[in-house]
């Protein structure tokens, strides 16, 4: 009898993160069925912290930070990220090795039980700067205020009576087998996702070979994640920041749409751009730099505007 191989999966200890690892162990079981696959779970920092938005306790990086240890340590020899969530740098010893066929990438808004119709006397849980950016223009009447922890959890908050709606990412909620909370989805274009949302992220070791993951793995969803990193890496949007990015991929054609946030002026553009995807990291990085440049060439504008309307009062 002969021993069959072990792949162990390093996973959150959340209901979704779980969902997202059993996704990935049935479908090695079902290409590779001689290899012995097992889901490893951990509590990461950023589950442990719930009182704090990310970017007030060091961002995304937190949720990866002991994910990262069991992959060095050798405990575990694949984990896997809702790729939303991962930064933007990957160590080298720890590369990307795969990425899921990628789910509903769009945001969604969730309502109380039995509602119909935000009520804007409570504010919307939000904790996520870029979502709250683009909603401003959506509710300029709303208020906003931070929500965190697993989804299960901010649906009991939000079903309690704490918030008028929640935000939330259609991916997860659909994973989690919740679709009928979906009150309403949000066009890519009123609202564009976080780079990589809907994409799981498969992330392995540098010493070890993948061939297991070939039949998981999406050339698709690896050249829209190219071209949205790429966007956010140029403008050092790491934890923090809300520089949006999502591609849309048509054939060997991709649509790049891109969010750019000025940190001065807590102002922000949107835009796009069409090109090859064989050169998605490379539209990435043209997007970031024509989206910088038309801020910042409107700011200076509005700038000399409001000068010569100060000379002329």
């Amino acid at each position: 009898m002969t021993m069959k191989k072990k792949v162990i999966i390093g996973s959150r200890e959340s209901r979704l993160a779980v969902i997202q690892s059993e996704m990935v162990q049935a479908a090695i079981r079902e290409s590779s069925p001689e290899l012995e696959v097992e889901i490893l779970t951990m509590k990461t920092t950023g589950d442990k912290i719930l009182d704090r938005t990310l970017d007030q306790i060091g961002g995304k990086g937190l949720f990866v930070k002991e994910l990262d240890r069991a992959l060095l340590e050798k405990r575990t020899d694949l984990s896997v990220h809702s790729l939303k969530d991962m930064p933007m740098e990957v160590k080298e010893q720890l590369p990307l090795v795969a990425f899921s066929k990628r789910e509903d990438p769009r945001d969604v808004l969730v309502l109380p039980e039995g509602a119909s119709e935000i009520d804007f006397s409570l504010p919307i849980g939000c904790a996520s700067r870029r979502r709250v950016l683009q909603l401003k223009k959506l509710y300029p009447q709303a208020s906003f205020a931070p929500v965190r922890g697993n989804v299960q959890t901010r649906l009991a908050k939000l079903d309690s009576g704490q918030y008028s709606a929640l935000i939330l990412a259609a991916a997860g909620l659909k994973r989690l087998g919740l679709t009928e909370r979906i009150s309403r989805y949000f066009t890519v274009d009123e609202m564009i996702p976080a780079a990589g949302q809907g994409i799981l992220g498969l992330q392995g070791r540098d010493d070890l070979t993948y061939e297991y993951l070939e039949a998981f793995h999406s050339a698709e969803a690896a050249d829209a994640a190219a071209a949205e990193r790429s966007f956010v890496k140029i403008l050092d949007g790491g934890c923090s920041s809300p520089v949006a990015a999502h591609a849309e991929i048509d054939g060997e054609e991709l649509l790049l749409r891109g969010l750019y946030y000025d940190e001065e002026t807590d102002g922000f553009c949107t835009g796009s751009l069409r090109g090859n995807r064989a050169d998605a990291e490379e539209l990435g990085r043209r997007l970031a730099e024509q989206l910088s440049m038309k801020y910042q060439k409107k700011a200076g504008e509005d700038a000399a505007g409001s000068e010569e309307r100060q000379e002329q009062f």
